[in-house]
C-alpha cells in the first residue's frame, strides 16, 4: 500500500475495532509517518530498526495506526517506545541498524551492511505490532498512547523483520512502516491512557507432536486495567492462541480472546466489558503442532517459533499505566500452568475450556 493510499484512508476512514466506539477524525490530527528510509536488506531474517524522536517540550497521544506494508515484504513490524534508541544516531539523522539480537551472522562472509545494536537503551515497551496484512487500528473513544514529555517514551523505534530478501537482492528498496495519527496535548478528548501487556514464552516443541506453550502472571500493582483488544502471534506451527483473566478471589477463568494465528494478525476487539483488578491474574496458551521431523525452538527467525498474546488495555487515569510490560515463562518442557502452584486453580480452567 502506498503512502498516498494511507493518507486517503486517514482522511476518509479505515479499519477500526468493531463494536468499540472509536474516535472520529479530529481537526487537530497530526500524521506522523514511521517508515524505513528506503533500505535494502540483503540477508534473510534481517531485523532493521530506525528511531523517531518524540516531542521534548510537550506530549502527544497516538490514536490510530495506519500500516504501510505487505506480508510479502515484512514478516512483522513492531513499534517500541524507548527512553533512548539502541543506536546513537547523533551523526546520522535517519540511522538504520541491525536490531536482531539473535540474527545469524552474514551467510556470505561479507561485512555487515548495518551496524548492530539493541532496540532500546533504558526502559522500553511495545506500543504496536503488525503482521499478515493486518488493517489499520483506531483507539476507542477517549483512549490514547501518551508519548513525549513526562513519559518514558522519548523515542519510537520502528522494527521491521525481513524474512525474505530476494526482491532487494534484485535491486528494490523498501520503505515499509506505520503512519501514526496523533493528537496534541491540549486536546480535550483523551481521558484514558492506553498500554500493551505482552504474554510470551520460551521453550521448544519436538517433531511430530502437539504442545502447549503457557504463561501466567498476577496483576500485583494497585491499578485497574480494562482490556479492549487482543492480538495473537506465532509462526507456522501455531494452531490457536488464547488468553484468560483469572479472578483472584473466585479463581474463575474467563476468556479474554482466542484466535487463529495463521489469519491476519491484527488487534481484534474484545466485545465485552473486562476489568483486571490488583490480585487478579492473566494467562495465555499457544497450542502448536510440529509437523516436522525435528525439534523447533522459540526464536527470532521465521524457522523458529514464537508464542505471543498481546493485551491492549486502557486505564481510567492520566498519570500511569502498568509498570509490567511483559509476562514471560520458560515454556515447555520446563513451565506449564499445572507446575506453577501459584496460578489459581487450573480445575476451573478445565471447566471453562469446554465452553470455548
Amino acid at each position: 500500500m502506498s503512502l498516498l493510499a494511507i493518507l486517503v484512508i486517514c482522511l476518509f476512514g479505515g479499519g477500526q475495532l468493531d463494536g468499540v466506539h472509536s474516535q472520529p477524525i479530529h481537526e487537530q490530527s497530526i500524521y506522523f509517518p514511521l517508515l524505513m528510509p528506503d533500505v535494502q536488506p540483503l540477508e534473510p531474517e534481517t531485523y532493521l530498526c530506525t528511531a523517531f524522536k518524540m516531542p521534548r517540550h510537550e506530549h502527544q497521544f497516538i490514536v490510530e495506526y495506519l500500516p504501510n506494508a505487505t506480508k510479502e515484504t515484512a514478516h512483522h513490524i513492531l513499534i517500541y517506545g524507548c527512553e533512548f534508541p539502541g543506536y546513537n544516531e547523533r551523526d546520522t539523522p535517519r540511522a538504520v541498524w541491525d536490531c536482531g539480537e539473535m540474527a545469524p551472522e552474514s551467510q556470505n562472509g561479507n561485512e555487515p551492511i548495518f551496524p548492530r545494536a539493541p532496540i532500546c537503551n533504558g526502559q522500553s515497551q511495545i506500543v504496536y505490532s503488525w503482521a499478515m496484512d493486518a488493517p489499520p487500528l483506531k483507539m476507542p473513544n477517549g483512549v490514547g498512547f501518551k508519548v513525549g514529555r513526562d513519559t518514558k517514551i522519548g523515542y519510537l523505534v520502528l522494527q521491521v523483520h525481513y524474512a525474505h530478501v530476494h526482491r532487494f537482492i534484485n535491486g528494490e528498496m523498501d520503505h515499509s512502516g506505520i503512519t501514526l495519527r496523533m493528537l496534541p496535548q491540549d486536546n480535550n478528548e483523551i481521558n484514558k491512557l492506553a498500554g500493551v501487556l505482552l504474554m510470551a514464552t520460551d521453550g521448544r516443541i519436538l517433531g511430530k507432536t502437539t504442545e502447549h506453550f503457557e504463561a501466567a502472571c498476577p496483576n500485583d500493582e494497585p491499578i485497574e486495567i480494562y482490556p479492549f483488544a487482543f492480538r495473537t502471534h506465532t509462526h507456522k506451527l501455531g494452531l490457536v492462541v488464547s488468553g484468560y483473566l483469572i479472578d483472584g478471589n473466585t479463581e474463575k477463568w474467563e476468556l479474554i480472546g482466542k484466535g487463529d494465528p495463521q489469519k491476519p494478525q491484527m488487534f481484534y476487539p474484545i466485545n465485552k466489558s473486562l476489568k483486571i483488578n490488583q490480585g487478579d491474574w492473566v494467562a495465555a496458551r499457544c497450542t502448536m503442532y510440529n509437523y516436522l521431523d525435528k525439534t523447533v525452538r522459540i526464536g527470532s527467525t521465521g524457522k523458529d517459533e514464537m508464542c505471543n498474546f498481546y493485551i491492549m488495555y486502557y486505564v481510567n487515569r492520566m498519570d500511569r499505566i502498568l509498570n509490567r510490560k511483559v509476562c514471560f515463562s520458560s515454556g515447555p518442557p520446563y513451565y506449564y500452568w499445572r507446575y506453577d502452584l501459584s496460578v489459581p486453580n487450573e480445575v476451573n480452567y478445565k471447566a471453562s475450556e469446554k465452553l470455548y
